[in-house]
């Protein structure tokens, strides 16, 4: 059997996430007291009480993902030595994917994405920028939508066929969610966010990133992680960087990511951390794959049986 690990995005959190595997093991609650070490404040606190506006604020979403995520992983590793053929992550769920391969130790993904989210939230004033998942309808319907809207609303993140997010100026976005029912959309939900994630709206996000990301080191993946945009995996730090700057700014191609996997000879996905939601998208990409969450101690339990 050939595996990947996979890791969640913004929109798997909530509060009270991972207390059960907490309790069983205190590795979880150790890592998070690294990543508040780095923050400042007592992360775990937030993940567990809340209040969930709090948790929910970008800068605050991001590293509570991304700690949630690596803490899953370390206890998975701490119970059976794996060997997976590539790791990947959903957007912010690729910083994700860079720790746990190694290529960043967790204090410097911690500090990273939060800093992302800043740049996020001060790229777009809060009230201006909007997202929507649109269903049912075919990529190319939708980005020819899009391209019919004044105003910047883009295609942002191919999810699974017939699942594409967009996102752009509220005005934009507003005009064209009726653009897209009346093309034959089946739904369009609007997206409880704070930011118009992935469109050229992040370009100044992406440019202040670049300049964080020239003052850390990287290293190496010791595990292939594919990137959100390229889809592709590179043994080089500079590479590395620049994929992480065009994920700001373009795409998410997590159809392509799978797909792309599957094809390399993968045959089971493992989604570590909070939800389940790429469970869910993986299975409208391709239902032959064998998949499977870890969030839990049953979640746990399972996975080793089959790892």
């Amino acid at each position: 059997m050939s595996y990947a690990f996979v890791f969640p995005g913004q929109g798997s959190q909530s509060v009270g996430m991972l207390a059960e595997l907490a309790a069983e093991y205190p590795l979880v609650t150790d890592i998070f007291a690294r990543a508040s070490a780095v923050l400042g404040y007592d992360l775990w606190d937030v993940v567990q009480n809340g209040p969930e506006e709090t948790l929910n604020k970008t800068d605050v979403t991001q590293p509570a993902m991304l700690t949630a995520g690596y803490a899953v992983y370390q206890v998975l590793l701490s119970q059976k030595a794996v060997a997976p053929a590539f790791m990947a992550g959903h957007s912010l769920g690729e910083y994700t994917a860079l720790v746990a391969s190694g290529a960043l130790t967790l204090e410097q993904g911690v500090e990273l994405v939060a800093e992302r989210g800043r740049l996020m939230q001060s790229a777009v004033p809060a009230g201006t920028g909007a997202m929507a998942a649109v269903l049912g309808l075919e990529d190319a319907q939708v980005v020819t939508v899009c391209a019919e809207v004044d105003g910047v609303v883009e295609a942002v993140n191919f999810n699974s066929p017939g699942q594409v997010v967009i996102a752009g100026t509220k005005d934009a976005v507003d005009e064209a969610i009726p653009k897209m029912e009346a093309a034959g959309a089946s739904r369009v939900v609007p997206l409880a966010v704070s930011v118009p994630s992935h469109c050229s709206l992040m370009k100044p996000a992406a440019d202040a990133l670049a300049i964080k990301l020239s003052t850390m080191d990287f290293n190496l993946p010791t595990v292939p992680v594919l990137h959100n945009v390229a889809v592709e995996s590179y043994q080089d730090v500079a590479q590395i960087k620049q994929a992480l700057v065009a994920q700001l700014y373009q795409p998410v191609q997590w159809v392509k990511t799978v797909q792309t996997m599957q094809a390399q000879g993968v045959t089971d996905l493992y989604e570590l951390g909070p939800g389940k939601v790429l469970m869910g998208l993986n299975r409208r990409i391709d239902r032959k794959m064998g998949m499977k969450p870890v969030l839990d101690v049953a979640s746990l339990n399972a996975a080793l049986e089959t790892l």
